[in-house]
């Protein structure tokens, strides 16, 4: 139960913002990232309480599995719980409330807010006396080799589409599957199978940045909502990272606590990749779950 608490809340990090990929499929989808960041919150939040209404739910049938701290791990008195929040909760709060609330205010665009949550990140760094000028090194260089390796397959994605797109390839699959007369439903659970299938050995970059372009033009004559859809790609594969056979999580997790055996690993994902299906049939039957926030802010 611990390792799929872990694991499953590791994977809200591709959906809850500021999600990179969220930043990357923006553009790849013609949609406002601000949008995105809207509209991955209220999924985020229902997923989060999915995952907290079945771990307390366990617990109480099975109290075992969540025994209670011991004695001298337990807080000794309130003013020392009221310092570990100060200290250790409230600021790091601050600074998201700081980055996504311009952001999602309309205050700064998504690069404006990155700027913004640098400089408060280094701010918080100074207060905690820990910044230095190798840290500072060290994360500029970070930021320039994650930033040119994003740039480099945004501009590889587009060249790839602006080809694929010239041979007809992308008017031909449309035509095709629209001619198939399926119920969007069925279309549209098809589609998400074969991105939790493609999510399986893929991390997320190719497959946004290659295989949704391809299904964008029958995404958008079919109707559906972009926003939407960009959400529900998002779930979808942050399901898959959860799913045998692969589960990228799990050898992330397993990479951090090599204690744990991997098959432990994978039944506690299990549990909490069924929570991702009830998560994604939701989204799917109840659009206004990803579409109501960013049309309150527009």
């Amino acid at each position: 139960l611990s390792a799929g608490c872990i694991a499953a809340g590791g994977t809200l990090g591709i959906l809850i913002p500021p999600s990179i990929m969220l930043v990357v499929m923006g553009p790849v989808m013609g949609v406002p990232v601000t949008s995105l960041f809207a509209a991955a919150f209220l999924p985020g939040f229902l997923l989060a309480g999915l995952y907290t209404a079945y771990t307390l739910i366990r617990c109480q049938i099975k109290p075992s599995l969540g025994p209670a701290l011991p004695q001298h791990l337990r807080p000794t008195s309130t003013a020392w719980v009221l310092k570990e929040i100060v200290l250790g909760i409230i600021p790091v709060t601050s600074l998201i409330a700081a980055t996504l609330g311009s952001i999602l205010a309309g205050l700064a665009t998504a690069t404006e807010g990155a700027a913004a949550g640098a400089a408060g990140a280094m701010i918080l760094t100074f207060s905690y006396r820990r910044l230095t000028w190798k840290g500072v090194k060290k994360a500029m260089l970070r930021t320039l080799g994650i930033s040119s390796m994003i740039l480099l397959l945004v501009a590889s994605s587009n060249f790839f589409g602006s080809v694929f797109s010239r041979l007809g390839s992308a008017k031909w699959i449309t035509e095709l599957l629209l001619g198939a007369n399926l119920d969007p439903n069925v279309m549209i659970f098809a589609i998400i199978l074969v991105i939790f299938i493609l999510g399986w050995p893929l991390e997320w970059v190719p497959i946004v940045l290659i295989f949704i372009p391809i299904l964008l033009p029958l995404i958008r004559d079919m109707g559906y909502d972009l926003i939407w859809f960009s959400i529900l790609v998002a779930v979808t594969l942050q399901t898959a990272w959860l799913s045998p056979p692969v589960a990228l999580s799990a050898y992330f997790l397993k990479g951090v606590v090599p204690e744990w055996d991997l098959k432990d690993i994978y039944i506690g994902m299990i549990q909490f990749m069924g929570l991702q299906c009830v998560g994604v049939v939701l989204l799917v039957f109840f659009p206004p779950i990803v579409t109501w926030l960013p049309a309150v802010l527009r």
